[in-house]
């Protein structure tokens, strides 16, 4: 019943696809506006016939229906509820299945929002594209990712269970959905991107009515990323938060590129800039999408974060393929005509600031992009195995992320077109001032590793550029509207939500920055072997081994150490790192402990229980302001909402009419257009 309801919604999605591309097709190059509007109806029976094949799963997957292959490898009985509605996305199958439900949403939304333009040729091609891609999913799951598969013969009477590393913490109910509201929402400025391309608009209006769309699939992605590490970080026990791993990678690189098109689309809306370099952007964030999903999915790789191996590698390489194929064709065609009327008349303005930013956010894809691709490149020529690790990345990203840094900085404070000396020594000397005493301070105080120093100063600087900026224009609406400081402050922010919802980015950027470089500079990390009341200290914190628990659930058993934490005669309480042991693992997966605090974290790991001596081994490291990258990935967030948020425009006071005798419109005085646009 559940496996025959799933494989019709996905049945009902794939037709109605294939229906719509029609229909559309035909409507646009005939103006035929009935065509129009039964393709774009199309669009909702898709995302219906999804969401049934969603519920299907669901309903399988609570209901225990073991006969459901899917199911059968990714549940079992014992598995808690949480952990069962996020058996969804526990596989290939099912995260194909998410992917595709939630691409209907975004197309069904664009639809919907374009209702009244649905003749626009501009609109029509962007849903035909959308729907290409709704459709390849679909006929990928109904061929080669099918999650509805039964199993033969006899269903088992209970399931081996998700990875044991995707059911020991809530953030996998909430870490991979916001990484696939981020990947797929791309597909909605990819596929304007490509209708500007096919019918020659390729001007400002697509990136007008890709804005919003564009804003919140990188918002959804950077709370993703931020959410990943946060999960490696409390659950696989090795005290870092990013390890430079191919899957993260495989993130990491559409937000780059993404970041990149949404500095560079502010260049063409006020230059008229930039044009290829933005649709070349916007294909190029897509395609990375579809080669994360191939990276992950695929098993080509050896990770935690990866998937099984599977057969599917050559349906994506082949999609991915069309897509960049198609893209460049696109560009090539149109290469006479994509020529931008504006240029940069000074190295010294914000567009040049914002194309340096360009290049410098390309440089540093191409770095993330050759280190995660060339091992898998160097072993299907060769038949080697190569490795990048960790130092790769960390020397070759360290230098372009701190030039980025300064240029975000920057680029805020420079005016457009071109800019003078006295206006630079007004806007960034004080800034300037902060930085450099903050690295001064930083090399006397702290540390001499030129990274941090540098990253700590640029950091400083960026704040203090940030500031300013902020404190002058509150004061100047301050005086204008004879407010105080806080109804100035949301009034400024309310005129320009796009300006000041960047600068609260910024902000968790450089939150982020920060930990990055204290955490290269200051941390200690030690493993101590303790018998029961014996006490081992590490960066000021006296570790006391209390006592050892077993605990045993239907879903695993586990063997945790009760440690007490002092320091400076103060006891901080008591923290419980375990290792357990799941019924489908082979061996025991560990469960830090951490106390966390503003300056500094305790990571406290069980590398092993009690020897035959009494003694448990337990790793101790202090890491240095790790919170910071949680806070600054929260301030990203609000800094994104505030980015959504409508424009309101300022009311116009008309002046009193001349000798004080009326006027043809509103009365002397009155406050005219309190718009939102």
């Amino acid at each position: 019943m559940r496996a025959t309801l799933g494989i019709l919604g996905i049945a009902i999605g794939l037709g109605a696809s294939a229906v719509g591309i029609v229909l559309l097709v035909r409507g646009v190059l005939r103006h035929d506006a009935g065509a129009l509007r039964a393709g774009r109806a199309c669009i909702f029976v898709v995302l219906a016939g999804a969401l049934v094949a969603v519920a299907a799963m669901e309903w399988a997957l609570l209901t225990h229906d073991f006969s459901i292959k899917y199911v059968a490898e990714n549940n079992a009985r014992s598995t808690p509820t949480l952990f069962t509605i996020t058996g969804l996305w526990a596989a290939l199958e099912g995260s194909i299945l998410l992917w595709a439900v939630i691409l209907a949403g975004y197309l069904a939304f664009t639809a919907h929002r374009f209702r009244r333009r649905l003749t626009d040729p501009m609109v029509g091609w962007a849903l035909i594209v959308g729907l290409t891609v709704a459709l390849f999913f679909f006929l990928f799951m109904a061929v080669a990712a099918n999650p509805f598969t039964v199993v033969q013969g006899i269903a088992p009477l209970d399931g081996r269970g998700p990875n044991p590393l995707l059911q020991n913490h809530p953030l996998m109910a909430f870490h991979p959905p916001m990484l696939y509201l981020g990947y797929v929402g791309f597909t909605i400025p990819f596929s304007f991107a490509m209708a500007a391309l096919i019918t020659g608009r390729f001007g400002e209006g697509w990136l007008a009515d890709t804005r919003r769309t564009t804003l919140v699939a990188w918002g959804f992605l950077t709370v993703g990323i931020i959410l990943g590490a946060w999960w490696s970080y409390e659950v696989l026990g090795w005290g870092g938060y990013w390890g430079w791993d191919p899957v993260e990678n495989a993130s990491l690189l559409p937000w780059i590129t993404g970041t990149a098109f949404i500095h560079s689309v502010m260049v063409q809306e006020r230059r008229g800039m930039l044009r290829v370099w933005n649709l070349s952007l916007v294909i190029a964030t897509f395609a990375l999408t579809i080669l994360g999903t191939f990276l992950t999915r695929s098993g080509i790789i050896t990770s935690v974060h990866a998937f099984s191996q599977s057969s599917i590698g050559p349906w994506l390489l082949s999609f991915l393929f069309i897509v960049m194929a198609t893209g460049i064709g696109l560009i090539a065609w149109r290469a006479d005509t994509l020529h931008a009327p504006g240029r940069i008349d000074s190295p010294v303005s914000r567009e040049a600031a914002f194309l340096a930013n360009n290049l410098l956010f390309a440089g540093l894809a191409f770095v993330v992009l050759l280190g995660t691709v060339f091992p898998l490149l160097a072993e299907a020529i060769r038949g080697s195995t190569l490795s990048v690790g960790a130092p790769y990345f960390d020397r070759m990203t360290a230098p372009l992320g701190l030039l980025l840094l300064f240029l975000m900085a920057l680029a805020p404070a420079l005016p457009w077109r071109a800019t003078s000396g006295e206006v630079l020594q007004n806007r960034l000397l004080v800034p300037a001032y902060v930085g450099a005493t903050t690295m001064v301070f930083t090399l006397i105080v702290w540390t001499r590793d030129w990274s941090t120093v540098v990253g700590f100063g640029l950091a400083a600087f960026a704040v203090a550029a940030i500031t300013r900026v902020t404190f002058v224009a509150v004061r100047a609406r301050r005086r204008a509207d004879a407010t105080g400081w806080g109804r100035a402050l949301s009034r400024t922010v309310a005129g320009n939500p796009r300006r000041y919802g960047g600068l609260v980015v910024h902000t968790g950027v450089v939150a982020i920055a920060v930990a990055l470089a204290a955490s290269g500079s200051f941390g200690i990390k030690r493993e101590v072997r303790l018998t029961q009341g014996q006490s081992a200290t590490v960066g000021g914190y006296t570790v006391t081994y209390e006592r050892m628990r077993t605990d045993a659930t239907a879903q695993k058993s586990s063997v945790s150490v009760d440690l007490a934490i002092v320091r400076d005669g103060e006891r901080l309480g008591t923290y419980a790192p375990a290792i357990s042991s799941y019924r489908n693992a082979n061996q025991g997966i560990g469960t830090p402990s951490v106390r966390t605090g503003v300056f500094e974290d305790l990571y406290l790991t069980l590398v092993s229980s009690r020897s035959g001596r009494g003694r448990v081994t337990v790793g101790i490291q202090v890491q240095s302001m790790t919170v910071w990258i949680w806070i600054g990935g929260g301030l990203m967030a609000l800094g994104t909402v505030i980015a959504l948020a409508p424009h309101v425009r300022r009311r116009r006071v008309v002046p009193p009419a001349p000798g004080g005798l009326a006027s043809d419109g509103p009365a002397s005085g009155e406050l005219v257009g309190s718009e939102r646009s």
